[in-house]
């Protein structure tokens, strides 16, 4: 046992004496309930009204300077912090010494009067303390003076690992929470004034389908079958749409079995949104609509991404996916071989498998070359179709493109739409091809959906569709540089014991 082990042993030890010694004394250190009537903020704003008056305020300690028969103590809860005095004349003997035996990480309820201090902080003089809940273990030490912390609560590996921690300790990973969930929340103000509804569809899935990624499997014992978690929700909301329900957006968790990095963890949250009778042109309104009124609501229009400042109260950039990746390598590249490709993909040192179709090369070439490069907000447009077998032909008649676009800022992609396609004949053909390319051995090409064929064969309206990750869009709001920061439990390979 290495020095630091025995010591924290030492502590934990130390505090369960406390902890009998409470209980000894008849007290329970782990009541039911405890009401406050007053918080942090609260009071502190509305000091003038209150100053003299009997609050209830609940916190976990997280300091105490005793001065002998009286102390001063630090509680924060879900506002922030306030300060306590308690006094052993006040309270009495018999509590006065229950309280000695709290220590910081513990919780605590109190009654008592707002005053204000000599040196003017606005504090709670104790008249009753209550014993809400002892801690064991104790918390990381974090020094703070004027404001500025020292020795904190830091290593990002052991803040993720222990977020719990992490939440209590660091305000700024509190407060990025707290503004995730509120961009969910205007989200969902922003698809509901514009008519959709929100709805749910199946997680485990017979067969999975809507993007081209590796799934995650699992059995179902009592139907003896094979299920997959979902990798998007498109499928089951197109059927929706089919249904006749016009407008449907679902807000949920994807699940994709691939390589985690600063932008992917293997379970994230998605938006899927789906409109009848539109198009890729009427999707991308909506989508610079939706991203700048969340961005305003949190008065996030003007921000640093990635060290980059931009501006999303501004109009979004539309360029042609050929073009940009023309202009990048100085070739046509809608007159280009598959030879010349592969040939091009060496020379920028860009792998890609050896039976890698036109299209997966120039997706490649796109992303490593030209999407890093679209630090303004740019819709990028008309993919090619190869890569995109769910999307409508592009309706200039050019048989190699599809009328998608995604949306790039800071370098990175938020969003992926289409116009979709809803020739059933033509996505059998599409989904069929996938399913060859599957054959050949691509684990992420799209599987032949017999049930969404026979559905879409029922008859479905021209339809935009959007998927925006969330995730993503809450790193772009706060100016967050992973995806672990904006994810309460991030996947983490496992400790080595």
């Amino acid at each position: 046992m290495s020095a630091e082990q025995k010591s924290l042993k030492q502590i934990i030890n130390f505090r369960k004496e406390k902890l009998n010694d409470l209980r000894k004394k008849g007290v329970n250190p782990y009541p039911s309930n405890f009401t406050p009537t007053h918080f942090s903020e609260s009071i502190k704003i509305n000091f003038e009204k209150l100053e003299g008056k009997d609050v209830v305020v609940a916190g976990r300690i997280m300091a105490i300077r005793s001065m002998g028969k009286a102390s001063f103590f630090r509680i924060i809860d879900n506002e922030g912090g306030l300060q306590a005095f308690i006094k052993k004349d006040d309270i009495g003997e018999s509590s006065y010494a229950n309280f000695k035996l709290l220590d910081i990480g513990d919780f605590a309820g109190l009654v008592g009067q707002i005053f204000k201090t000599k040196t003017g902080e606005i504090s709670v003089r104790t008249s009753e303390l209550t014993i809400l809940a002892k801690s064991i273990r104790p918390l990381p030490i974090v020094k703070e003076k004027d404001g500025t912390k020292y020795d904190s609560f830091s290593d990002k590996e052991l803040r993720y690992r222990n977020r719990h921690l992490d939440l209590l300790l660091n305000k700024v990973v509190k407060n990025t929470f707290i503004k995730r969930t509120k961009i969910i929340q205007f989200i969902r103000t922003f698809l509901n004034e514009n008519k959709f509804l929100e709805v749910e569809t199946p997680i485990l899935q017979p067969i999975y389908g809507g993007a081209n990624a590796r799934p995650f499997t699992t059995h179902h014992n009592s139907l003896n079958q094979k299920l997959y978690m979902r990798i998007a929700d498109e499928l089951y909301l197109k059927r929706l749409i089919i249904g006749g329900l016009d407008r449907v957006y679902e807000i949920g968790k994807d699940f994709r079995n691939e390589g985690m990095d600063r932008n992917h963890n293997p379970e994230f949250t998605m938006l899927e949104f789906y409109c009848a009778y539109a198009d890729y042109e009427d999707c991308m309104d909506l989508v610079e609509g939706l991203i700048r009124n969340v961005a305003k609501k949190i008065d996030a229009l003007e921000i640093s991404f990635n060290n980059i400042k931009i501006n999303l109260s501004k109009p979004f950039k539309k360029k042609k996916f050929s073009e940009l990746l023309s202009d990048r390598l100085g070739i046509n590249v809608n007159d280009i071989s598959d030879n010349k490709l592969k040939q091009i993909c060496k020379e920028k040192q860009i792998e890609v498998k050896p039976d890698a179709n036109v299209g997966q090369m120039l997706d490649a070439l796109m992303g490593e070359l030209v999407e890093p490069t679209l630090t303004e907000p740019t819709f990028v447009i008309d993919y090619p179709k190869v890569i995109s077998p769910l999307a409508k032909m592009h309706r200039s008649g050019n048989p190699n493109l599809v009328e998608r676009f995604e949306l790039f800022i800071g370098g990175d992609e938020f969003a992926n739409s289409f116009s979709e396609l809803n020739d059933p004949i033509d996505q059998r053909k599409r989904l069929e091809e996938q399913s060859s390319f599957k054959k050949l051995g691509d684990e992420e090409a799209q599987n032949l959906d017999e049930s969404f064929i026979q559905a879409m064969e029922c008859g479905m309206p021209p339809t935009g569709g959007v998927g925006i990750g969330i995730d993503r869009l809450v790193m772009l709001l706060t100016g967050s540089t992973s995806i672990k920061d904006v994810i309460l439990f991030p996947a983490l390979r496992s400790e080595v014991d």
